[in-house]
């Protein structure tokens, strides 16, 4: 877990054997509001690809929304993946060319990104949501979530209070 995608530096990659990040898009990188990557997402994309290490994008959302974040960079990306489906997760890492212990992915959201990674035998990151959307369903989905948090952050002894639960 960590608070922010900009945390997993290339010093963390290399210190724990990762070499492919598969990460989601809306809420872990940018807000839904950003149609694409801000300056700080290439800043960090950039930091990680000089250090060798390979990124993709596997995301639930549409291709138009995918493909438009993915203009400037070119790396490997999934629209409509259906996580946690593995489908994409899979793909990504052999489309990457690398090995499921050398990947990990990165997201925002138990039932999908993590439910998924683990479903794919891969290592997960976990960062809070940007700014979460305020729609029924993700109100419901986000209070489905949090007794798991809860759990895991008591058990890692992580003080909940750092990740705003």
């Amino acid at each position: 877990m960590f608070l922010h995608f900009y945390d997993v530096t290339a010093d963390f990659c290399r210190e724990n054997g990762i070499s492919a990040l598969i990460c989601d898009i809306d809420n872990t990188l940018v807000t839904y509001d950003d149609p694409e990557p801000t300056e700080n997402v290439l800043s960090w994309l950039s930091s990680l690809e000089k250090a060798g290490v390979s990124a993709a994008f596997v995301s639930n959302n549409n291709a138009e929304r995918v493909e438009k974040f993915n203009s400037r960079l070119g790396f490997p990306a999934y629209s409509k993946s259906g996580k946690p489906k593995t489908d994409y997760i899979l793909k990504a890492i052999s489309d990457l060319g690398v090995e499921k212990t050398e990947a990990v992915c990165l997201g925002d959201q138990l039932f999908t990104d993590c439910c998924g990674a683990k479903r794919a035998g891969v290592r997960m990151i976990l960062v809070p949501p940007i700014k979460d959307k305020k729609t029924p369903f993700f109100k419901a989905k986000r209070s489905l979530e949090l007794p798991f948090m809860k759990r895991y952050l008591k058990d890692a002894g992580i003080e909940r209070t750092t990740w705003g639960i």
